[in-house]
């Protein structure tokens, strides 16, 4: 029973460190996998399992960009060291929609939007939003290639699109992608600062959820929560990897036409099954 749990979760743990990063929706495409792989456990625990299980995969992000955002690194030059704390202070007016709504919205939308229709139709929305932006951007530069380009108030406007990934399905990476590319910044950048924008708002929604969970976890649980966020973290590393050297010679629009499909998908399972 516990080596079969373990294994349940080993396979969500890959799911979320690949779902996490590319702008696919992990939400999404952790209701799809759960109907078929189901946890032997509370649904408070279910449900704080599917956000702290992100603890992992942020880690990565940590990892992977420890140098770059450490403002206290010695091998750093004065004006490097201002130019890191720059970046966090965008981060941090980024973050201030989300965490506002966030906390103000969480339990509504728990109950009222985690479910398989809305799930599908954002898959579906975001997926041809996709395409669209990508097309009208064809042939465009970038205004903002570096984040010495980026403005405290683009900063705050691709925050304000990362409240749109409240809505499950839509996908915060996604959300936050679109948003910066519509805004002027190049691929790169705009991947980049959605990892960057993931660190406290993770790191805040996980806090969140353990504090409403409590901490009486059972010895299976506790195996439970750490066995996903180190599978979703070495994944994770990969699949970050995987999409910085990604889109540096393609665009986001297949990952458009791989939302279309999974949400076609998913509609059309629940519709048939449930």
């Amino acid at each position: 029973m516990f080596f079969i749990e373990l294994l349940k979760t080993i396979i969500l743990g890959i799911v979320e460190g690949i779902t996490e990063w590319l702008p696919i929706s992990s939400t999404g495409h952790m209701i799809l996998v759960e109907e078929f792989i189901q946890l032997n456990a509370s649904d408070a625990f279910k449900e704080m399992f599917f956000v702290v299980i992100q603890l992992g995969a942020i880690m990565a992000v940590v990892l992977l960009y420890f140098h770059k955002l450490n403002p206290f690194s010695p091998s750093k030059s004065t004006k490097e060291k201002i130019d890191t704390v720059s970046i966090w202070f965008k981060v941090v007016v980024g973050v201030i929609p989300a965490a506002i709504l966030g906390l103000l919205f969480d339990d509504w939308l728990n109950e009222h939007l985690y479910n398989y229709q809305t799930v599908g139709i954002m898959l579906i929305f975001y997926g041809i939003l996709f395409i669209i932006v990508e097309n009208r951007n064809k042939g465009r530069g970038s205004k903002v290639k570096t984040f010495k380009d980026l403005s405290y108030k683009t900063a705050f406007l691709i925050g304000v699109f990362q409240v749109l990934a409240l809505i499950p399905g839509t996908s915060r990476s996604g959300a936050t992608i679109i948003g910066a590319i519509i805004l002027g910044t190049s691929r790169y950048i705009a991947a980049e600062y959605s990892f960057f924008l993931s660190i406290p708002v993770m790191f805040g929604a996980s806090a969140l959820k353990l504090v409403k969970f409590g901490f009486a976890f059972t010895g299976m649980e506790i195996a439970i929560l750490l066995t996903g966020m180190v599978v979703a973290f070495a994944v994770s590393i990969i699949a970050i990897k995987f999409l910085l050297s990604y889109i540096k010679n393609n665009d986001f629009k297949s990952f458009g036409w791989y939302r279309i499909i999974l949400g076609i998908l998913v509609i059309g399972y629940f519709i048939l099954f449930e």
